[in-house]
């Protein structure tokens, strides 16, 4: 059974195709940035090694999907006139749905009923379902709600100070990552051979996010109904004090679409360096050659990491292993290390030589010590195709 498994970003469209009845073979692989915007690159390549390549960035998905469809049909990877048994998808979130879904316009438009809290996340993937729909009419389309791995969450940690009838019309923390979280989590447990574990699992990237995992199952994190919360992220806010909407609007004169725009196109991390670049890689650079402002977006990055970790640790009750996954966490040694530094008194103690060298898979907590550390490459796309697998042979 073959199963295209696609990740839409803001920008972008990651895919992987996989032959389940051959072991989760991956056949073809691709990876296409900057969709719609000036600058970019693309990248796809077939487990027999035939590769292409470009600094041209798709003009749109439509674009970004024929490429991606072309190569598969040119190569041989997907035969002519046969479709996959189903497109997966890392859908974000939706009014009223969550888990494992078929993507049909009911669902979408329950996707597009929030696009409000998910204005550069939810767009992007109704746009994409119903482009390949339209190129593969009958095949389905599945969608693996972000939402799914925090579900469980004890009422307590998912629930906001706010009358109890909006918790009963879905106003909770949602969380998100989570294919990303349950991964590395489910990768660390059959590491250490047990699941009994407590785990703090670091996914750092563009977009950002802590989840607390106890016996592999999701009980806190950091992003909450909105992926405008929790960590800095690389252009949006993170945690803020919500009345400063307020004061921006009525004591500083801004209008709700400009305030829109700040939160979620002009802070984050690009803010903190004082506009510099949403890019961390830039900043860190920038923090090195004497940058204030870049490096206080460094330090502020670091700080929240270990905050978090220190509370969850305690929300645990205990904690057995740390992982960094997600573009930043990686292959970025010095803000793993700056992430720990200090937090020697809960067990937790890296080797810098280990760090500095981690390849993914790699541990790199000091010899004795108490909790475990490790750097894990996610892979979201194989957790999505999964359970679409499941999900159709119920």
């Amino acid at each position: 059974m073959l199963i295209l498994s696609c990740n839409v970003g803001s920008t972008s469209l990651k895919y992987r195709l996989y032959d389940m009845a051959a072991g989760e073979k991956e056949l073809a692989s691709g990876h296409f940035e900057g969709v719609g915007r000036k600058t970019g690159a693309f990248k796809q390549q077939t487990a027999e090694g035939i590769r292409e390549a470009g600094n041209a960035p798709p003009v749109s998905y439509a674009d970004a999907i024929n490429q991606l469809m072309r190569f598969l049909l040119e190569t041989g990877t997907l035969p002519e006139g046969k479709c996959p048994a189903c497109v997966a998808f890392k859908v974000v979130a939706a009014l009223g749905y969550s888990g494992v879904q078929q993507l049909d316009e009911a669902v979408l438009g329950s996707m597009a009923a929030i696009n409000s809290l998910l204005p550069a996340h939810n767009p992007p993937y109704i746009t994409a379902v119903r482009l390949f729909a339209r190129r593969m009419p009958g095949t389905p389309m599945i969608g693996s709600f972000e939402t799914g791995f925090f579900q469980d969450m004890p009422e307590y940690a998912a629930i906001y100070p706010l009358p109890r009838n909006l918790f009963e019309q879905g106003v909770r923390r949602n969380g998100a990552h989570g294919a990303s979280h349950e991964f590395v989590s489910r990768w660390i447990m059959q590491k250490e051979g047990r699941e009994d574990l407590k785990i703090i699992t670091c996914h750092l990237g563009g977009s950002s996010s802590l989840a607390a995992v106890k016996d592999g199952k999701g009980v806190d994190t950091t992003i909450g109904m909105s992926l405008q919360t929790g960590l800095p992220h690389n252009n949006r806010i993170g945690d803020i004090d919500p009345y400063l909407t307020f004061y921006l609007n009525e004591s500083l004169g801004m209008g709700l679409e400009e305030i829109k725009a700040l939160y979620s196109q002009e802070s984050g991390l690009k803010g903190l360096s004082g506009g510099l670049s949403d890019d961390f890689r830039e900043i860190q650079q920038a923090a090195w050659g004497g940058n204030p402002a870049a490096k206080t977006a460094v330090e502020a990055f670091a700080y929240q990491i270990k905050k978090q970790i220190g509370a969850y640790a305690a929300a645990l009750g205990g904690l057995d292993a740390i992982a960094f996954a997600g573009g930043i966490g990686q292959n970025n040694p010095a803000l793993r290390a700056a992430a720990i530094e200090g937090l020697e008194f809960l067990g937790i103690k890296i080797d810098p030589e280990k760090n500095g060298n981690a390849a993914p898979g790699s541990l790199i907590s000091a010899e004795g010590s108490p909790v475990r550390v490790y750097v894990v490459a996610t892979n979201e796309e194989i957790v999505i195709a999964r359970k679409a697998l499941a999900f159709l042979t119920v």
